[in-house]
């Protein structure tokens, strides 16, 4: 992910309260990838994520959560994953694994931000 991408996450989020004491409910980010975990981890994906994340002052079960959805390279479950973000009403949907996550992402809404790593 690339430091764009991670700018374009925090401006779609710009609202969300940061302070500890805030009594509002905790953000939450979709995570939706055609991979695996294992596969995202390979590479540092998550491990640059949540990096970007902290570098902007959010910290995963501190101040933000992050739902994931891993299609384990079953492109066929992307929409029903995708869409089952959509009910979960997260803030951002961010996508890894090329094209066909953000595709499916795209399909499931209209009014939530997507962001997808560019290559």
């Amino acid at each position: 992910m690339t430091r764009r991408d991670l700018i374009a996450v925090f401006s779609a989020t710009a609202a969300w309260p940061i302070t500890a004491g805030a009594q509002q409910p905790m953000p939450v980010i979709g995570y939706l990838s055609a991979g695996s975990a294992e596969s995202d981890n390979i590479p540092g994906r998550l491990i640059a994520f949540r990096r970007g994340l902290e570098e902007m002052g959010y910290v995963e079960r501190w101040n933000v959560d992050i739902e994931y959805r891993w299609a384990e390279f079953r492109y066929d479950r992307l929409p029903g994953l995708a869409a089952d973000l959509v009910r979960r009403e997260v803030a951002v949907i961010a996508t890894s694994g090329g094209s066909p996550p953000a595709i499916a992402a795209k399909a499931a809404t209209s009014t939530i931000p997507i962001v997808c790593p560019a290559h």
